[in-house]
């Protein structure tokens, strides 16, 4: 005996299978079969509807098994919507709405094939040619008309609907199919949709890779619409912003091969750099890619982007748990609907006969059979009728219940407007909408506004979209339990929370997919040639800084790069310190000769009338005491910080002293040349000898250093520099700007000029006066002097100008030229002084006055060497020394 529970059941699959069943059509009547593999409730506007209640079938089946959630879930939610209108007093009173609605089987040529049921009324038959066996006239079943249509699901099949829809005008709401191309207003202007496009998801995904601060990315995309307008749409967008770079632009083939997803993780592993992958793919592609991942070892190395076709589900990643970890997905903003949980938790197969396929997804959900005809052969157990959704059962709402309500909502309102504007204070449906007009209806449809099942406004824009709103998810495994959180949403803009994102790693720092690594800062930028994303970095060397991103620029010449390289700071200015150890020395040198020279001046002064003092030539030697003391003091405003005061005194003591001191001493040995040179052809003295004609001389010479002097203050007023060439060095770090006076090496050398030319000439007269016998005169010490002075000066002269390219230079140049000063200085201190005053100091009893002699016997005497040597080995005194002056005692 079959019992009549089973004997229900079997009775509802077959109508699943070969027909329908009408609201108001007897259960236990086989339905008519012009509604085969549909739903259809009676009503006074009847809408379409269309739903993947069936897979794709395989082995050219049109369609395959069933899906409960995607399938029965959004069915049953656009028929809980029609009935909640159908009970609301204030939406569409006295009109009920009715519904014919289809499976599509997920396969767009299927689709297409059962959508011509909608438009079977619009499409006039013609009965010329038609007659009845008996002659009669046939009489045709009126089909229903449809005004509007809920659906589809996916992006291809909603095309493919869409292109017969909009020929007989017949306004469209899709409550999933996301797919930029349908935002095509031009092509498909009587489609809308609840869910935003894959344009706003694209640029939302973006806005994810910017934020991870990923800029090189491979993109991944199942065949058909949906993928690859999503793929293209992304591609565009980061084209546009210039941020991201696509690595590989895979495609996952509709009837994939054996091994095809192998070699699609092999393919993602040949940019090694490129970890995160976007997706757009149907969850049956993603699962199979996670698989192979997994097979290939690669579990944590791809970081996973997945679009609303993943989202939040389970399907994906079931048993794959590791290798989906750290996955961002994203899914238009929701809610989870409680008024429809209690809704489909109450349906049973008593309860719910106009859905055809209930009694398969009851089968399904609960893993029974129902009957001789169940779909499940070899069940282990029946179905017993008391099963219980959500109690015998797992039940999770599917995600797109809210926008199939939402759509049917839509449909609703502008039904509603439309309906109060062409039939005021009519009840029910008046003339007006007897023959609703398509393109007047979808006006009414694009400027609805109300709030949705979830309380969010549904509105449309003049493409028929609606607005972007995205909750952002990740995978995260915790404590051994895997699960979707929420780690930010997308309304416009991007609002992420970084401290909720967790990784397989279980490392803080977030994962990198770079091409290349970011450059240091002071390193610029060189872009591999069509791979803006890829580069090589370059460090700005020398005196470059980092300008921007991609170029590296020349510091201003006063300026070098600071320590990072990224911007320049002034180069810093030294000078000559009086600690450093070139200072230390020459005003050491210089300190000793100035207490030397003075003391000689003391004793002199104190001693100006004895016979030695007087027989040096008191006016001249202090002069030339006044050279030399020049010569040391010259040192301290060379090592003085440079301003206009210390620069005005270097070009005046510069080369004043020497020419005191030369001059002085060039007069002197003039003066014993020239008295000799006369004696040699008369004993009248020679003009000019006196100790008045010596100064006049001597202050003639020097005069022309002051004038020379002069004019340079004139044409050149003295100032500061910074020379920043001196100690320009090939490390920045090391650089230096000198702060010096205003005198170049030609100026130097021109004032120091007329000095050695003094000297010079003072050589070659100790040099022609050099016979002169040292008994009488000083020709030799002078000329011993002048020797050594010459030495000295060879000397500085290479070590000066050798010097010019070397980083030290003003510290060489100085201490040279100093040291030099007070070296010639002390030459001429000890070699003409320090005598006399050893002699004045130690030996009082020689410093006094010798007898008179003629000018006459000087001059004869120095004409006959052997006579003057004689004389001298007769004198009392033997060793003194006297030079020919002009002295009473003497002359």
């Amino acid at each position: 005996m079959v019992s009549a529970f089973e004997w229900y059941g079997s009775l509802l699959l077959l109508t699943g299978v070969a027909g329908s069943v009408s609201q108001r059509t007897d259960p236990l009547v086989p339905p008519a079969p012009e509604y085969a593999h549909s739903i259809r409730l009676d009503g006074d506007i009847i809408l379409g509807g269309l739903f993947p209640v069936h897979a794709r079938g395989e082995r050219g089946a049109p369609c395959g098994e069933l899906k409960k959630e995607k399938g029965i879930h959004r069915l049953e939610a656009m028929l809980f919507a029609i009935d909640l209108i159908n009970k609301d007093p204030d939406l569409l009173p006295n009109v009920t709405l009715g519904a014919r609605i289809l499976d599509t089987c997920s396969r767009d040529t299927y689709a297409l094939e059962q959508s011509l049921t909608f438009v079977q009324a619009l499409i006039e038959r013609d009965s010329t040619d038609v007659r009845c066996t008996s002659g009669e006239q046939p009489i045709f079943a009126k089909p229903d008309k449809i005004i509007g249509v809920i659906g589809a699901a996916a992006s291809s099949v909603s095309i493919m609907v869409a292109n017969i829809l909009r020929l007989f005008k017949i306004p469209q709401i899709s409550y999933a199919s996301t797919a930029p191309e349908l935002s095509d207003n031009t092509r498909y202007d009587f489609f809308s949709r609840v869910v935003p496009p894959d344009s706003y998801q694209a640029q939302a995904m973006l806005d994810i890779v910017t934020a991870m601060g990923w800029n090189y990315v491979s993109t991944l995309a199942s065949e058909g619409n949906y993928g690859e307008s999503g793929v293209e749409a992304f591609v565009q967008i980061s084209r546009e912003s210039g941020g991201v770079c696509i690595a590989q632009s895979l495609k996952i083939p509709r009837e994939p091969r054996l091994g095809e997803f192998d070699k699609i993780i092999l393919r993602l592993l040949e940019t090694p750099h490129a970890r995160a992958i976007v997706m757009f793919a149907n969850e049956d592609d993603i699962r199979r890619v996670l698989d192979a991942a997994k097979r290939n070892n690669q579990t944590g190395h791809f970081l996973w982007v997945g679009s609303d076709s993943w989202g939040s589900k389970i399907s994906p990643v079931v048993q794959q748990e590791s290798v989906a970890e750290g996955a961002i997905t994203i899914l238009p903003k929701r809610a989870s609907i409680e008024a429809f949980d209690r809704y489909f938790k109450s349906r049973s197969l008593s309860n719910n006969r106009r859905n055809v396929w209930f009694a398969e997804f009851w089968e399904e959900n609960f893993g029974c059979k129902l009957g001789m005809h169940g779909k499940r052969p070899g069940s282990p157990k029946k179905c017993t009728g008391l099963e219980k959704v959500g109690r015998d059962s797992t039940y999770e709402q599917e995600g797109k219940v809210q926008f199939v309500m939402d759509a049917v909502y839509a449909m609703a309102h502008a039904l509603h407007r439309m309906h109060r504007d062409l039939c005021s204070g009519y009840p029910g449906l008046c003339p007006r909408m007897s023959n609703i007009d398509g393109k007047e209806l979808l006006g009414y449809i694009r400027n609805v506004s109300f709030n949705g099942s979830a309380k969010t406004l549904v509105v449309f824009n003049e493409n028929g979209d609606a607005p972007g709103r995205y909750d952002i998810y990740q995978y995260q495994i915790t404590n051994g339990s895997a699960e979707y959180r929420i780690i930010g949403h997308w309304t416009d803009q991007l609002h992420l929370n970084m401290n909720a994102m967790q990784w397989a790693s279980r490392d803080s720092s977030m994962p990198a997919s770079v091409c290349s690594l970011p450059c240091q800062t002071g390193e610029r930028k060189k872009v591999v040639k069509g791979v803006p994303c890829c580069w090589h970095c370059e460090r700005c060397e020398g005196y470059h800084y980092q300008a921007s991103e991609f170029t590296c620029q020349l510091c201003p010449y006063e300026q070098r790069p600071d320590q990072n390289r990224t911007s320049c700071q002034p180069i810093p200015i030294i000078k000559l310190e009086w600690h450093s150890p070139w200072a230390v020395v020459p005003v050491f040198i210089a300190i000793l000769g100035i207490l030397a020279t003075t003391f000689v001046v003391v004793t002199f002064v104190r001693y100006n009338d004895t016979p030695i003092v007087r027989a040096s030539g008191r006016e001249m030697s202090y002069v030339l005491l006044t050279g030399i003391f020049l010569c040391y003091v010259t040192t301290f405003p060379m090592i003085a910080e440079p301003g206009v005061a210390v620069c005005s005194f270097r070009r005046i003591f510069l080369g004043l002293g020497m020419c005191f001191s030369y001059a002085a001493l060039l007069t002197k040995t003039n003066r014993i040349h020239r008295i000799f040179e006369q004696g040699k052809q008369s004993v009248a003295a020679p003009r000019f000898i006196s100790p008045a004609s010596q100064l006049v001389i001597t202050f003639s010479l020097i005069s022309v250093q002051l004038m020379g002097v002069f004019v340079w203050f004139v044409a050149d007023p003295p100032h500061t520099v910074v020379d920043y060439g001196e100690q320009r060095t090939q490390d920045p770090e090391n650089a230096r700007g000198v702060l010096k006076c205003d005198i170049s090496d030609l100026s130097l050398i021109c004032s120091l000029g007329y000095s050695i030319l003094l000297m010079v000439t003072c050589t070659v007269y100790a040099i022609k006066t050099r016979g002169v016998p040292e008994t009488f005169n000083e020709a030799k010490p002078i000329g011993f002097t002048m020797y050594t002075t010459c030495i000295i000066w060879l000397a500085f002269i290479p070590i000066f100008f050798g010097t010019a390219q070397s980083a030290e230079r003003m510290y060489i140049q100085t201490t040279t030229l100093t040291v030099s000063l007070s070296l010639s200085a002390s030459v001429s201190l000890g070699m003409l002084y320090m005598p006399k005053v050893y002699i004045i100091i130690l030996h009082p009893e020689q410093n006094v006055p010798k007898r008179k002699r003629s000018f006459k016997a000087i001059v004869t005497a120095a004409t006959m060497t052997n006579k003057l040597s004689q004389l001298a080995s007769e004198r009392p005194n033997g060793e003194v020394k006297t030079e020919l002056c002009e002295s009473s005692t003497y002359f």
